[in-house]
């Protein structure tokens, strides 16, 4: 009589998770586009905030349902729509702050997130910052200062001071939004969030753009078009790969690696639209990524 040993049952090997931090860095670099579509486009703050969302929608809507049939994860309302008012307030002032001051300082200058979003998380929800984030604050903050052309520089465009108050206030927006949105997203409900935040954030540029005059519903082309490649770019692929990142990083380093956006926005802006940043701005993109190097490594990233 033969006896046959049982061999264990063969495990599939576990799928290996995209490194967050790749995922926040490539998000960034999509949304550093954003800059330069906007330029492009011609078009007001609130009229390119409205367009992007509305293009993005029936990708989102999609994106849902095909989340929905995956799971049911507990979705949140409430919070994601209180981000996206964060969001359309940066569309709208990041808009308008890009045609006064140029698109790449109106993104260096948005950076202010990065010491109000630890700050708030802190306040709000009791997360202390990393040690390395608290002593790398100021060599941020000195690279955002030589980046955004304040120490003396030159700064591009019309307006460069308004330029810089709507880009200050746009940061605030965005910090706003990148809080609310680590804290009401979670596993199986990206797309659901990300999608009411989008909602929420033309809202908030219909309720800006008619009272001043600024929304344009038919800009016609080739506006469109380049609204169409915000909508696609920055929108979606962008804000799906930060979306999917933030929930697995502390606020602190999530809110440092978007520093890479500025950076990417100033080389884009050199590359793609002729702007020409002077030396010391281009030594405070290189602290910058110095800064970002540093916090990234901190393991409680």
């Amino acid at each position: 009589m033969t006896t046959t040993e049982a061999r264990p049952a063969a495990v599939a090997p576990a799928r290996p998770k995209v490194n967050p931090a790749l995922l926040a860095l490539t998000g960034s670099l999509c949304i550093a586009l954003s800059s330069v579509f906007i330029k492009e486009s011609g078009t007001t703050g609130s009229t390119s905030a409205f367009w992007r969302c509305l293009f993005s929608l029936p990708i989102l809507v999609a994106l849902v349902v095909w989340e929905r049939r995956r799971g049911t994860a507990v979705r949140r309302i409430l919070l994601p729509l209180l981000a996206g008012v964060g969001l359309g307030v940066d569309f709208v002032l990041w808009g308008d702050a890009i045609s006064l001051v140029g698109a790449g300082i109106a993104t260096v200058l948005l950076s202010v997130q990065v010491v109000i979003v630890p700050v708030v998380a802190y306040l709000v929800f009791r997360e202390r910052p990393s040690t390395r984030f608290v002593c790398a604050v100021p060599v941020l903050l000195g690279g955002i200062v030589l980046a955004g052309g304040l120490a003396g520089t030159p700064a591009f465009g019309s307006d460069p001071v308004l330029g810089a108050v709507l880009a200050i206030g746009a940061g605030i927006g965005f910090a706003g939004y990148l809080v609310l949105m680590r804290h009401s997203s979670g596993p199986g409900s990206r797309e659901h969030t990300l999608f009411l935040a989008t909602v929420s954030a033309g809202v908030v540029a219909v309720a800006l753009g008619v009272p001043t005059g600024k929304l344009d519903l038919a800009p016609g082309w080739p506006a469109l078009g380049w609204l169409l490649a915000l909508a696609l770019v920055g929108q979606v692929v962008g804000w799906l790969l930060i979306s999917s990142a933030l929930p697995r990083m502390s606020s602190a380093t999530g809110a440092t690696l978007m520093m890479s956006q500025p950076v990417a926005a100033i080389l884009l802006g050199i590359g793609l639209l002729g702007e020409r940043p002077s030396a010391l701005q281009l030594v405070g993109c290189l602290v910058v990524l110095a800064a970002v190097g540093f916090v990234s490594t901190s393991s409680r990233g």
